[in-house]
């Protein structure tokens, strides 16, 4: 019977798509100016705790900032209507509390709580521009996935702020001290991410005194989270070493010879009965046959938000606890599975992107957009993998950097 690492979780969504991963970093990185009197410690400051160093003081309006493409926007007052493009920004939004000025979100925000109450901007790829215009936005987020939406909303007339890639836990702090800049609430984003520092220490000492698990998270058609990703920082710090961060970066597409050789002990899944340990590769690696895995929440662990390291972090570290004391001579190291409402495991190549990095939602792309050449990387010529699913594949993997 499979030792199943489960921490039970509320079920947030159904989906076929999963959530975000982060893409390529595009330009500079944000910068702030305002017309008051105190300027105050810039956007990504932080503390010696790693809380960051904002203050409401340097959070007043008019204020200027540069984002991810270089171009600065200004802001004369607080923005009363946010659109946001991927479900990361929103999930930090609803985070901070200003849930009640978003106006429009993307389909795979609607777990959220209310978001079914907002406008949906998604068209079948990306945004709508047609449905974020008619949501009269002061202020439309744009993860980094969302690259493409930026300039033809701006066309629009709309003021854009584009983020650039969350590739770990200190950009994700530093992309909600954004937000928090950008809509007046930096003591909110400050407190958040104090809780998700504390959150982070936290695991890390749960995890200081036991051995570490070789894992991998598989996200569908042969795609892994590998290293210079928010993923492999939240599996790092959840007690694992991702044994995806030796293949490549981003989100590289891996042969079944590959996954062999790495031979994870533990799988990440967001399936609750972790269907892809009955498939090759993944049952012939030690992972699948002692049946080793931890059921994740997607909408956490694919979008890089402070409540996905949160709970991603928290979940990961006391399963791999829990896998610790199993195997020296637990009977029952199950927490008992729980359904996320994910789809089958080894499906999910879609997600947000931006935001899990796409921010945001996990898929091949992944901050990098996918296009990451590593050793082992097969393409279209891996096992069981033909043009036509190859081509299916690579749709996939534009959706799921629709997800951040």
């Amino acid at each position: 019977m499979r030792n199943s690492f489960a921490i039970a979780m509320a079920v947030l969504v159904t989906t076929a798509l999963l959530g975000g991963v982060a893409g390529t970093a595009a330009g500079a990185q944000p910068t702030i100016s305002t017309d008051g009197p105190a300027a105050g410690p810039a956007v990504g400051a932080v503390g010696t705790a790693g809380a960051p160093a904002q203050t409401d003081d340097a959070c007043g309006f008019p204020v200027e900032m540069t984002d991810a493409t270089g171009t600065t926007i200004t802001l004369d007052e607080a923005p009363d209507r946010i659109t946001t493009l991927n479900p990361s920004a929103a999930q930090t939004l609803w985070e901070l509390g200003e849930r009640d000025r978003v106006v429009g979100v993307s389909q795979f925000a609607l777990y959220l709580d209310g978001a079914e109450e907002r406008a949906n901007v998604s068209a079948e790829f990306g945004a709508s521009v047609e449905r974020v215009v008619d949501t009269e936005p002061d202020l439309v987020l744009a993860p980094n996935s969302s690259a493409a939406d930026v300039e033809p909303l701006r066309e629009q007339g709309l003021t854009v702020y584009h983020f650039p890639a969350a590739t770990s836990i200190d950009d994700i702090a530093e992309k909600t001290e954004t937000i928090g800049r950008l809509v007046g609430a930096c003591d909110a984003a400050s407190e958040t991410n104090a809780e998700m520092y504390d959150a982070v220490d936290a695991a890390e000492n749960r995890t200081a005194d036991v051995d570490r698990p070789a894992a991998l998270y598989p996200l569908g058609g042969g795609y892994v989270a590998a290293n210079n990703t928010f993923i492999d920082s939240i599996m790092t710090v959840g007690g694992t070493d991702n044994v995806a961060a030796g293949i490549g970066s981003g989100y590289p597409q891996v042969n079944d010879e590959v996954i062999l050789e790495s031979n994870p002990e533990l799988i990440l899944v967001t399936d609750s009965e972790a269907s892809i340990l009955d498939q090759e590769p993944y049952a012939s690696t030690t992972a699948g046959a002692e049946g080793n895995y931890v059921v994740m929440n997607r909408n956490y662990l694919n979008q890089p938000a402070p409540r996905s390291v949160i709970e991603s972090t928290t979940t990961l570290s006391e399963a791999v606890v829990e896998l610790q004391a199993d195997g020296e001579g637990s009977t029952d190291g199950s927490t008992g599975d729980t359904d996320d409402g994910s789809s089958s495991d080894g499906e999910d190549s879609s997600s947000d992107g931006e935001d899990s990095s796409n921010d945001g939602e996990d898929g091949s792309t992944g901050d990098d957009g996918g296009d990451n050449e590593t050793d082992g990387n097969t393409g279209a010529e891996s096992p069981g993998f033909g043009v036509v699913a190859a081509a299916l594949a690579l749709l996939a993997t534009g959706l799921l950097a629709r997800r951040e």
